[in-house]
């Protein structure tokens, strides 16, 4: 998987899948039939996990099996036929109304959670590159950020708003010196000064939808810039460019729950649908 450049957070994953199978596993590695991966998926199912994570165990074992045969020449059969067996549904991206966003960022305390959840809801990052996100990949007088090794090992180029400038730059002022090159630190307890880690920022996301009842999550802010820019008629290549999308497939779900351009362009045919309509019954 190194040699393919995942992300370190992928190997993890995959790890972590792998060994939760190899614990559960009554027989032998090479004696798993499809029969035992079927029963599997039962115990998995039993733990109350979702489709999509199953799905993804399933494919940590998949490839192991693949290794096994490919890398080491062990003759052994793949026994999962289809890695991605689970159906899933294709839900709608979910994104935040307005007066939702207005109750979140009310509750923010500290310029850090000021600037990490702005620099979210405007340059439509990951929690994971916000984690990521070093000093020097600011560019303030040009007002851009530079995202490197995204999801899929891509870098792009993202823009700052003003709101996204001007929190960045609070925080800035603020932040400890450090030899930390990572921007968002830890700011109280044992690992004060420190990079603030993926699950620390999500944490931080936790306490808010705690405090203001809402059902949010970091990825829902991604969304809601996302749906913000279709509704402000911005094109989907330039939205999937900013996403880091890498199919423009992806970006096009966001048409479905984009309303607002829904409305406007249906009034605006509309309008062309009657006047034709009435130029046709003036002039039989």
């Amino acid at each position: 998987m190194k040699r393919r450049n995942v992300s370190p957070n992928t190997v993890k994953n995959y790890l972590n899948g792998l060994k939760l199978y190899v614990i559960w596993l009554d027989v032998p590695i090479e004696k798993t039939t499809y029969g035992k991966i079927v029963a599997y998926m039962d115990y998995l199912l039993g733990r109350r996990l979702q489709p999509k994570t199953i799905n993804c165990y399933l494919n940590s074992i998949c490839q192991f099996y693949h290794y096994l045969s490919e890398e080491e020449g062990i003759p052994i059969t793949n026994p999962v036929r289809k890695p991605n067996i689970m159906k899933l549904s294709r839900g709608l991206p979910k994104h935040l109304r307005e007066e939702n966003i207005e109750i979140l960022f009310n509750h923010l305390k500290g310029r850090r959670d000021q600037a990490m959840f702005t620099l979210m809801l405007r340059c439509g990052l990951r929690v994971e590159e916000v984690a990521h996100l070093s000093l020097g990949d600011i560019d303030l007088k040009r007002r851009m950020l530079l995202i490197q090794d995204g999801k899929g090992a891509k870098d792009r180029i993202v823009y700052l708003s003003n709101d996204a400038l001007h929190a960045l730059l609070e925080y800035l002022r603020v932040r400890p010196a450090n030899k930390t090159k990572k921007v968002f630190l830890v700011e109280k307890g044992t690992y004060t000064g420190h990079p603030l880690s993926i699950r620390g920022i999500q944490k931080r996301m936790e306490y808010y939808a705690r405090k203001t009842g809402l059902r949010i999550t970091c990825h829902h802010l991604r969304h809601t810039m996302a749906t913000q820019m279709l509704n402000a008629d911005a094109a989907l290549s330039t939205i999937q460019d900013l996403l880091g999308h890498n199919s423009i497939r992806t970006t096009q779900r966001y048409c479905r729950i984009s309303n607002l351009k829904v409305q406007r362009d249906y009034y605006k045919a509309m309008e062309v649908i009657m006047q034709r309509t009435a130029t046709n019954t003036d002039n039989p």
